[in-house]
């Protein structure tokens, strides 16, 4: 049936790795972790604690279980907490395979990964590393992401939701950087796929690249209010044809303009049609996301 051993000659090699991937330094820096008990619990502290020179402020591992997958999008609080009460200088949380992080800035607040993807893409492009000056990200990116980066010269390309599908993107461009804002970012010159300790390195370097505050950092975009309703019980196969539908997205895309967007996704594995509003304000994303859902609940009723 096989066999199960612990290598502590791979795990060393891949702490090396890490380590070695980051472009600078991180000497000094206090960063607090929430390593959710998974598989990042041992390699998440000691890629970190190699990475600096000084170590007299050890990262704070701060675990907690994960019951449930969707849970993981709560563990930032824990490193939120951590990084105010420790004066640390950010906070990362993986997720409980550790191919996903997200991190918190110096004051607690959170950084979602379209902020993660654009300071790693700024970085990359920085240094002439960024091929071809271009992202690859998914189609529920945040519309303020891809201003940013299309602002600042960098191409941003668009799949389906899903890291199989950037990934398969990143193939065929021979791009070398994509991600979700899930937190799953994928540095193609150092991995083959997802790898939240490897963004974290990355993200804490240039900080100290830049000598920047991550939440200085993470305002090189301005997230756009995002709202998302989720219709079930109607037949999400007609939502992408049904004519009276597609009018009312129609409009609803007219009346925003160049200042929102309205994505209509089918769900894969239920019966329910997706329906997300990016707009100026709040008021006016959840406005439009409650319409459009009100149509999708009239024309697509089973």
């Amino acid at each position: 049936m096989g066999r199960i051993g612990d290598s502590q000659a791979g795990v060393a090699a891949y702490v090396k790795h890490l380590v070695g991937s980051s472009p600078r330094r991180l000497d000094g820096m206090k960063i607090v972790l929430d390593c959710a008990n998974g598989a990042a619990y041992d390699v998440g502290p000691s890629v970190l604690e190699q990475a600096r020179r000084d170590r007299d402020h050890d990262p704070c591992r701060a675990r907690r279980p994960q019951h449930q997958p969707q849970l993981w999008f709560d563990a930032p609080r824990r490193p939120a907490e951590g990084s105010r009460q420790h004066g640390a200088h950010a906070g990362f949380a993986f997720d409980g395979d550790a191919d996903r992080c997200l991190a918190v800035d110096e004051t607690g607040a959170v950084v979602d990964g379209d902020h993660i993807l654009a300071i790693l893409a700024l970085a990359a492009r920085d240094a002439g590393r960024l091929t071809e000056s271009t992202v690859v990200a998914t189609v529920i990116s945040n519309l303020g992401f891809v201003h940013a980066l299309e602002g600042a010269g960098i191409t941003v390309v668009q799949t389906a939701v899903g890291d199989r599908y950037v990934l398969e993107a990143m193939r065929t461009g021979g791009f070398n950087l994509g991600g979700e804002q899930s937190g799953h970012v994928i540095m193609g010159d150092y991995a083959t796929t997802g790898d939240g300790v490897l963004t974290a390195v990355h993200i804490a370097a240039r900080m100290r690249e830049t000598g920047s505050t991550l939440s200085e950092l993470a305002s090189v975009m301005t997230r756009l209010p995002q709202v998302l309703v989720n219709v079930p019980d109607v037949d999400k196969s007609r939502a992408e044809t049904d004519p009276t539908l597609q009018g009312a997205v129609a409009i609803a895309t007219a009346r925003l303009g160049d200042t929102g967007r309205v994505l209509l996704r089918q769900s894969g594995t239920e019966p329910l049609v997706r329906v997300m509003v990016e707009a100026t304000t709040p008021e006016e994303a959840a406005e439009v996301a409650d319409y459009l859902a009100s149509i999708v609940r009239s024309t697509l009723a089973l």
